[in-house]
């Protein structure tokens, strides 16, 4: 029941902060359309909403598509920068964890909803505590619960990766929830992803690799992307594209608000199980 959970909650906060770590280089450009300086003017677009990106101090997303092996999902999310809180709510279907469940980050702790299933199991508390400083590794040096921690992560910080693909282009002005953008398009291999790590700072390095690996165990190699940018230079909307070889990746990501206090508060404590103090000192894994 908590490897459940985690995958519920896993499927839509780890992708949905990974899902900006996109772009695409290995195409070739279409060289009828694309110029060089028209090129040059298209990553300019890309890298001033990516610098805008890199400044919210929080975020709210709807979020829709598909993850390979987790199957189908809608979520709703806000993120929280300084300091670290989210709240999302997600239900996910076609799959062996299909179900609802909301999530929270605050306090340095992830509380998932496990419902009906966690009351049952845990003398009728239904929330379940992640504590991030305490959860172990479980046998074989692999934490199943370490991607829980990065659900604060920002959707939209690696959305300037779109500027190295080689095959950037501008498909035209979109209305997007009644919003005018331009929308750019663009693929991108994760090894060329990976040799752009080098230029990062060692926290930021740290948080791009765990998005590859994440990416790598679905089987991708490569991914398509496509951004959204309004007429302030801000992200309206990502949607990213992937062949796996455990199924098809297909997630879009539409961004509601930015910059607005994100409340969360934690579940009340008679409500809830820590998962730390539940195997402390039992020689168990979660």
């Amino acid at each position: 029941m908590y490897r459940k959970a985690a995958g519920l909650a896993l499927a839509g906060a780890l992708l949905g902060g990974a899902a900006a770590c996109s772009g695409d280089g290995s195409a070739q450009p279409d060289r009828k359309s694309v110029s060089k300086p028209v090129r040059v003017t298209l990553a300019a677009a890309i890298e001033r909403a990516a610098a805008k990106n890199e400044k919210l101090t929080s975020l709210s997303y709807r979020m829709t598509g598909r993850i390979p092996g987790q199957g189908s999902l809608e979520a709703r999310a806000a993120i929280g920068f300084k300091p670290a809180v989210m709240r999302m709510n997600m239900t996910q279907k076609d799959a062996a964890q299909s179900g609802e469940v909301e999530m929270r980050l605050v306090g340095g702790a992830v509380y998932i909803n496990g419902g009906k299933d966690a009351a049952d199991e845990l003398d009728g508390k239904s929330w379940i505590k992640f504590d991030l400083s305490a959860m172990g590794k479980s046998a074989g040096g692999q934490d199943p619960f370490a991607g829980v921690g990065r659900a604060d992560r920002n959707p939209a910080e690696d959305s300037e990766s779109l500027t190295a693909a080689k095959d950037l282009r501008k498909v035209g002005p979109q209305t997007v929830d009644g919003v005018a953008t331009t929308h750019y398009t663009g693929t991108v291999q994760l090894a060329t992803m990976r040799q752009g790590l080098v230029k990062e700072d060692a926290a930021t390095r740290k948080r791009r690799e765990k998005s590859l690996e994440e990416y790598e165990k679905m089987g991708v190699s490569s991914l398509s992307m496509d951004m959204w940018i309004d007429g302030n230079d801000q992200t309206k909307q990502f949607r990213i594209r992937a062949k796996g070889t455990k199924g098809p990746l297909d997630l879009t990501m539409t961004f509601l608000d930015y910059n607005k206090p994100v409340v969360v508060t934690a579940p009340p404590a008679s409500e809830t199980a820590d998962l730390a103090e539940m195997f402390k000192g039992a020689g168990q894994e979660p």
